[in-house]
């Protein structure tokens, strides 16, 4: 293997691993991206990891009954309840991970510090981030895009459910043109809903590429860091 990128942050989506329909835990999807990870962590790549958790929990849920601050926070902690089984599920195949939260919880996770992540990637463990920024109001991908310059990470891997960045929904539209190549302006400017506003200005002012892909790919991940065309790179 000849790595493209030798520290990477893996942003992945709640309900990419998630079952049918969208809910709890998909054994099957979540093994096939740990099982990437294994091979990459094993070929000295430095993994960082950020989860989301729609797969548990989504702010509209509480839509007119519920603070957005209180459904924020909710789904912060639902974000722990992914980080601990994709922890649990790596180091059964004979990685060290480490899950490190932005709320502290520290019977079950070691509270987030950028020094002690760095350390933990520089002696080959995984590293899996939860709880976002720690702050209601912020998505996980602006917690993505925040880790990933705190780590200085060589590229965010943003794994989806479809195969890239189009001009507008394929699910919607037989005419969606799929993007092989995209700027960040162009990504903000046309709203084509890769990540939100404050990520990719993040990405942006730090000159952070993003890999758009889909994660249910055969090897996406490990294709992804190889440099192999797939999916939609944004940068300058």
């Amino acid at each position: 293997m000849n790595p493209k990128y030798k520290r990477i942050l893996v942003k992945l989506s709640g309900e990419a691993i998630g079952g049918t329909d969208g809910r709890g835990i998909d054994r099957s999807k979540l093994e096939r991206v740990v099982e990437q990870l294994v091979k990459l962590s094993e070929e000295n790549i430095e993994i960082a990891v950020v989860i989301g958790a729609g797969n548990f929990w989504r702010g509209k849920y509480g839509e007119g009954y519920m603070e957005r601050a209180t459904a924020d926070y909710m789904g912060m902690l639902a974000t722990t309840l992914n980080a601990l089984a994709l922890q649990e599920m790596t180091e059964k195949k004979g990685i060290q991970t480490r899950v490190m939260t932005a709320i502290e919880m520290k019977q079950i996770a070691e509270p987030y510090i950028r020094r002690r992540a760095l350390r933990h990637l520089e002696k080959g463990r995984i590293v899996i981030f939860a709880c976002g920024t720690g702050s209601p109001y912020f998505t996980t991908d602006s917690a993505a895009a925040l880790r990933a310059i705190e780590m200085e990470a060589d590229v965010i891997l943003l794994a989806k459910n479809i195969d890239g960045v189009y001009n507008k929904d394929p699910k919607k539209y037989d005419d969606a043109k799929k993007y092989d190549s995209v700027t960040y302006m162009q990504a903000i400017s046309e709203k084509l809903g890769v990540m939100d506003t404050t990520a990719i200005t993040l990405c942006m002012e730090n000159k952070i590429p993003i890999c758009v892909f889909a994660l249910n790919e055969e090897n996406s991940i490990i294709r992804a860091v190889s440099g192999e065309k797939i999916g939609t790179i944004i940068e300058e």
